[in-house]
């Protein structure tokens, strides 16, 4: 029979052959997916021998990751803040950028009861963190993709999120508000970037990557838009490229933001601008 560690090693060769960066780790995720362990848990069972029920799956994990699969679509999971979060090709793959903007969103001090739009949802995790976190907030989650709406569906029902409501609405097309808050993690890939990308990441939905030359399409028409569904006072946070602040700002200050500021991610980039309406 074949051991833990063979299984890995063995793994490792196929995906270095196939291009596959990191091929060990990404080995050692599946098949501490397959066992129900952790990595580290891996570890102490190097020598259990592995029954041919358990190999199936994985033989078929490892073909898949093989072909460019994103490892988080053939985990089918994806750990984000405290949770796990169901992923697949329905939605973008979240982002550790994002994770960074749930945790500086939760570190404010706002009130107990707030009415927050996460606009452009996609699989949910950045508003159903936010509702898990803040149990007293009313999250709207909107999304101009059924398909990803579906999934931040089943990402709601698995966390025992009931009072969550969801829009497919293109921008603002079905949303009222007014809102206390408003966070975005909209599409912000320019279009020509589109042939540099890899394949991993041309995995994601096309529509939740590119909008437009330079990336800032749907910026332009959400940012005008945003004002005018926010209570007085209400503020919002956007996640955006790495060269797009500048231009970001100027856009909140023509359409009468007030208190702007643009937040670095741990790369230190110029990552989440926020402003107020005044």
């Amino acid at each position: 029979m074949t051991t833990v560690l063979e299984t890995i090693d063995g793994g490792t060769r196929y995906l270095e052959k196939r291009g596959i960066e990191d091929a060990r780790r990404n080995m050692q995720m599946m098949v501490a997916r397959q066992l129900g362990c952790t990595r580290m848990q891996l570890y102490m069972q190097f020598d259990r021998p592995l029954e041919e029920t358990e190999l199936i799956p994985l033989r078929e994990m490892l073909k898949k990751r093989g072909e460019g699969i994103p490892l988080q679509h053939v985990l089918g999971i994806v750990g984000f803040h405290h949770y796990e979060f169901k992923t697949d090709a329905r939605a973008l793959i979240p982002r550790p950028e994002t994770e960074e903007l749930a945790e500086w969103i939760l570190s404010w001090e706002l009130p107990g009861t707030q009415r927050v739009l996460d606009m452009g949802c996609g699989s949910g995790v950045l508003g159903l963190t936010l509702a898990a976190q803040r149990p007293g907030w009313q999250l709207t989650l909107a999304d101009v993709s059924p398909d990803a709406l579906s999934l931040a569906r089943e990402n709601a029902a698995s966390l025992d999120l009931h009072d969550v409501t969801f829009l497919e609405s293109d921008l603002f097309s079905a949303a009222t508000g007014p809102f206390d808050g408003i966070v975005a993690n909209l599409p912000y890939v320019p279009e020509g970037e589109r042939a540099t990308m890899s394949r991993e990441v041309l995995h994601d939905p096309a529509l939740a990557l590119f909008s437009g030359a330079d990336g800032l399409d749907l910026i332009r028409r959400f940012i005008p838009a945003a004002h005018a569904h926010l209570a007085p006072g209400g503020w919002l946070v956007l996640e955006i490229g790495h060269d797009q602040a500048s231009q970001v700002v100027e856009i909140l200050q023509a359409s009468s933001f007030t208190d702007i500021e643009v937040k670095t991610d741990l790369s230190g980039v110029a990552r989440f601008p926020f402003a107020r309406r005044s």
